[in-house]
C-alpha cells in the first residue's frame, strides 16, 4: 500500500492507496509544532481506525510546503513504517514540465494538483484550489506547467476584517440567498461568497485568454464545496488532487 501526505499550511491531507484506488483519507489541521513521536503517534491511529494493517504500507511519498514539519513526519514514518518517505520536489520531478522563471519556488503541493488533474481531465486545464490562499494554476495545451495566480485565501481574508473591526463578527461561509444582505451576516456571506466567485470568474476568463484556448476548469481545496457550486465556470471539484498527483509522482520513480 502507498501512503500520500499532502502538507499544506492549514490542513495535512493524508491518503492511503491500493493499487490505483484511493482506499481511505483523512484531514488533520497542520501544526508546525509536531514532533516526530506525534506525527508517528497521528498517521499509525488513522490506519489503525480504518483497519488499514500498518505493516502493508510499503512507500510513503510527501508533498511538503511547511519545511519545520519534513524532518518529523520522515522520522514518523520510518519508525512506524519501516519505509523511508520520498518527498516531491517541483524541479527534480519529470513528470511534468514547470515553466515558471524558478521552478524550485513553486509549491509542491501545487504540483501534486497539477499532475492529478493533467491525468484526470487532460490539457488545457485550470485548476483552483482554494485553501490557505486561492490559487490558480494554468496547465498548457502541450500538458506544461505554464503558470499561476495566487490570491489571499477565504477564510484568510474573514479572519483579517474580523480581527481588524470592533463589529463584526465570525460567520458560517454559506452561500446566501440574494447579493442583497439584509443583516450583518448576511452581507458577510454575500460579499464573501459572491466577492471570491467574481474573483474566481474574473481570473478564468483572463487566464483562458491568455492561454488562447477554452480551457476546462476544475476545482480543488478545502473550501472549494462553497464557491463551485456558485461559480458556472468551473466543471467539479477533486478534493483529493494532490494525492492523485501524488501517487502519480510514485509510480514514475
Amino acid at each position: 500500500m502507498l501512503l500520500t501526505i499532502d502538507v499544506g499550511n492549514t490542513e495535512m491531507k493524508v491518503g492511503c492507496f491500493t493499487g490505483e484506488r484511493l482506499s481511505s483519507t483523512w484531514r488533520l489541521t497542520t501544526d508546525q509544532h509536531r514532533t516526530p513521536d506525534e506525527c508517528g503517534m497521528l498517521l499509525t491511529q488513522l490506519l489503525r481506525d480504518d483497519a488499514v494493517p500498518l505493516g502493508e504500507i510499503d512507500a510513503v511519498v510527501i508533498a511538503s510546503v511547511v519545511p519545520r514539519l519534513d524532518a518529523a513526519l520522515a522520522v514518523a514514518c520510518e519508525r512506524s513504517f519501516g519505509v523511508e518517505p520520498v518527498f516531491l520536489e517541483p524541479h527534480r520531478q519529470t513528470l511534468m514540465n514547470v515553466r515558471t522563471e524558478r521552478p524550485q519556488e513553486v509549491g509542491a503541493d501545487l504540483v501534486a494538483m497539477a499532475i492529478g488533474g493533467r491525468a484526470k481531465y487532460g490539457a488545457p486545464l485550470v485548476i483552483v484550489s482554494y485553501g490557505t490562499a486561492t490559487v490558480f494554476m494554468a496547465i498548457s495545451p502541450s500538458g506544461e506547467y505554464s503558470g499561476v495566480a495566487i490570491a489571499p485565501g477565504i477564510q484568510i481574508s474573514i479572519d483579517a476584517l474580523v480581527a481588524r473591526t470592533a463589529k463584526i463578527p465570525q460567520i458560517a461561509l454559506e452561500t446566501p440567498k440574494t447579493a442583497l444582505g439584509k443583516n450583518t451576516v448576511e452581507a458577510l456571506q454575500a460579499g464573501f461568497i459572491y466577492g471570491f466567485v467574481g474573483q474566481s470568474e474574473a481570473l478564468i476568463k483572463r487566464m483562458r485568454l491568455e492561454m488562447g484556448v477554452e480551457a476546462r476548469v476544475i476545482a480543488t481545496g478545502g473550501l472549494a464545496e462553497i464557491i463551485a457550486p456558485n461559480c458556472a465556470l468551473i466543471e467539479c471539484v477533486e478534493p483529493y488532487l494532490s494525492l492523485e498527483g501524488l501517487r502519480l509522482f510514485h509510480a514514475s520513480l
